[in-house]
């Protein structure tokens, strides 16, 4: 299952929906993700506006770029990320950044949700959203794709009303059709999920053991 290609009407719609309007940011967050040139080092490739799990001075730092939609995401969310934190992120190997990059319009509210829920209760959502795709996810026949992620949104502790507003949120829109574009431009994504290790992406589709083969030769390299 493949819905890549979806992303280039997506971002097109963007570019005409958001044109020159400014570049919002959540929170306190201060990060621009333009001004990250491509000789940067691994560690500046985060931002402030980035969610992230791990030492910010780990040797390696690995962006995954999924969409909450991504049935391959889901996967690699159950059958590779509990060892990615494990033994890669617990352990002080791996600074892991976690980008949304959208295949569908459902992302883009769903990420809403989880962008107004603390810092912390983040992830936990995430792994909400990938578990539960069949009762949100258009792919599975839902009809009422707001009522179900609204659904998800009551169980994380927000009201009906924060709800409604956190998903037709515009900058939330405008920051994650940004990130999609630097992911596109820079890394050459195309599909999800795509990990970019130290500044190497692999590309989306990737089995987790192809992942943990690329982190371990990345590690063996800083050694």
């Amino acid at each position: 299952m493949n819905r890549s290609y979806t992303l280039i009407a997506i971002v097109a719609a963007a570019v005409i929906a958001v044109g020159a309007a400014a570049w919002y940011l959540l929170g306190n967050n201060q990060g621009d993700t333009a001004a990250i040139t491509a000789s940067a080092p691994a560690g500046a490739l985060v931002t402030a506006d980035d969610r992230t799990l791990g030492n910010p001075k780990a040797p390696v730092t690995v962006i995954e770029y999924a969409a909450p939609m991504c049935p391959h995401c889901a996967r690699m969310n159950e059958e590779g990320f509990p060892t990615l934190k494990s033994e890669y992120i617990d352990t002080g190997k791996v600074y892991y950044i976690f980008r949304v990059y959208p295949i569908g319009n459902a992302d883009i509210p769903a990420e809403g949700i989880a962008r107004c829920l603390p810092k912390e209760q983040y992830f936990q959502f995430i792994d909400l959203l990938f578990r539960r795709q069949e009762s949100w996810d258009p792919e599975y026949g839902v009809q009422d794709v707001q009522g179900g992620l609204a659904a998800l949104g009551r169980i994380a502790g927000l009201t009906p009303e924060q709800i409604q507003t956190c998903m037709a949120d515009q900058a939330n829109q405008a920051r994650v059709m940004k990130v999609a574009e630097e992911a596109t431009t820079r890394f050459g994504v195309t599909g999800t999920p795509t990990f970019v290790i130290d500044g190497k992406p692999l590309q989306g589709g990737a089995p987790w053991t192809d992942v943990k083969a690329a982190l371990d030769a990345a590690l063996a390299a800083k050694k």
